[in-house]
């Protein structure tokens, strides 16, 4: 990391303010030589992180704009190492000139996530934070995007620190009888250990019993919504989005392929499939529609079954039950509740744990129907946001680390000796310096950083 790297880190698009950053050992001499504050004072003796105005030159001496510098000094900065961002004008073509200009005088470009990187090769901050920058990033409700930042601030770190110390004391107190047997050492204190790996246990199981409830989170679920021709499919999805994505039209039959979509509904980020209506049809085009409803429904982690409150249950509607046991979890929704109900709903209470009566004419219900649907996806259980993986290596590595720590736990009762309950805690160790990166392998760093965008 003896370069210096530069990039533009809002982004290629035309706005109000793009960021170029620039970072490494000699991002302030060669940010001095492209840019002159208004003051004439040095870049190197600005105050660290205060804006100063000023102008950007190009190789040639021409004024590329005018514009901030953020000086921040090693280590005290994000990567770690002296950084300096530049606050232009957001024209694309603005910011390729400087970048140009930094290019010429001895930067480089820098690589997708070479700046957090920098910052995890550093030690500003751990892998599980550094993931965290990229849940951020692509976090696409309020709860996605808290637990996220919650993460970077190190909410799941100091809980699975706090494991790793804990296991290498007793570890080291392991090797210490083992190694010396005939030294003055504290003697073996077997509920003492039991009770530091029963603590220990406890908070990676919580954190392994919050995966299901975090890629919900964060990649939402796949909810199908199916009901019989005119039951209001593409009415509710339209009132749930808040505009018209799906034609309506009093004609049955008007869906003939499945629209998807996606809705943060509060918490819950549903990716929504409206569905060809489920009937009998002699219309090709009609049929495939209907049979790549009923793969919808089977392939749904959930189902919004929409019935016709103002018709009886009908054969069709039977059709639409049968599709909906389908999937693991329906809801039956009564549409229609600005009209007359006479739908029985005693008997479609025999077939959904759970139902709501809506208008997707007024929007009546729809306001209840996010809770609803948490309840259903486990999603309404209160879990401390921060705490709630979102990451499938993250799960692996400490689904290694609880595993070692239960037959480390088993040997330490069947009363087996410090050698043979060694092995299990240095496992669980290895498995915890992986998810932190303290032992992590250079590819696997490789993988978790190329899925950043460039600047980032």
């Amino acid at each position: 990391m003896s370069d210096t790297i530069a990039a533009v880190a809002t982004g290629n698009i035309k706005a109000a303010i793009g960021i170029i950053r620039l970072s490494g050992s000699e991002a302030i001499d060669i940010a001095a030589k492209v840019f002159v504050p208004l003051n004439k004072q040095s870049l190197a003796s600005l105050p660290p992180r205060k804006q100063v105005l000023g102008k950007l030159y190009s190789s040639s001496g021409e004024v590329i704009d005018n514009c901030l510098a953020v000086v921040s000094h090693a280590p005290n900065s994000y990567t770690g190492e002296n950084t300096v961002e530049f606050h232009c004008h957001g024209s694309p073509v603005v910011l390729a000139a400087a970048l140009k200009a930094l290019f010429y005088n001895g930067a480089r470009q820098a690589r997708a996530g070479e700046f957090t990187k920098r910052a995890f090769l550093n030690g500003r901050l751990d892998l599980v934070q550094a993931e965290a920058v990229i849940d951020l990033i692509d976090s696409e409700t309020e709860a996605a995007a808290k637990n996220a930042a919650a993460q970077l601030g190190g909410a799941v770190s100091r809980k699975t620190d706090k494991v790793y110390d804990s296991l290498v004391g007793i570890s080291a107190h392991f090797h210490a009888i083992i190694d010396y047997p005939d030294e003055d050492i504290e003697p073996f204190k077997l509920q003492s250990y039991l009770s530091e790996i029963g603590a220990s246990e406890k908070v990676l199981k919580s954190l392994l019993d919050s995966l299901e409830r975090g890629q919900v989170m964060k990649e939402g679920i796949k909810a199908a919504i199916i009901g019989k021709p005119n039951a209001g499919k593409s009415s509710l999805l339209n009132a749930l989005l808040g505009y018209d994505r799906a034609i309506v039209t009093a004609s049955a039959g008007t869906t003939r392929d499945t629209i998807e979509e996606k809705l943060a509904l509060g918490d819950v980020l549903l990716r929504l499939i409206d569905t060809a209506g489920l009937r009998d049809s002699a219309d090709e085009a009609e049929k495939l529609g209907i049979e790549r409803s009923r793969a919808a429904a089977r392939d749904a982690g959930l189902v919004l079954a929409v019935f016709d409150g103002s018709k009886p249950l009908s054969p069709e509607d039977y059709e639409v039950i049968k599709a909906s046991q389908l999937a693991p979890r329906a809801l039956a929704i009564i549409n229609k509740n600005d009209l007359k109900c006479i739908l029985d709903v005693g008997e479609l209470r025999k077939y959904y744990k759970s139902n709501i009566f809506v208008s997707a004419l007024t929007g009546e219900g729809l306001s209840e129907l996010s809770s609803i649907v948490k309840e259903l996806l486990g999603q309404d259980k209160q879990v401390s946001i921060g705490e709630i993986l979102v990451n499938s290596r993250q799960y692996d590595a400490i689904s290694r680390a609880y595993t070692a720590l239960l037959r480390a736990k088993a040997a330490l009762t069947e009363g087996l000796t410090p050698d043979a309950v060694l092995i299990d805690t240095e496992e669980a160790i290895a498995a915890l310096g992986e998810l932190s990166g303290r032992t992590v392998r250079d590819d696997i760093v490789d993988t978790i950083f190329s899925r950043f965008c460039v600047g980032k």
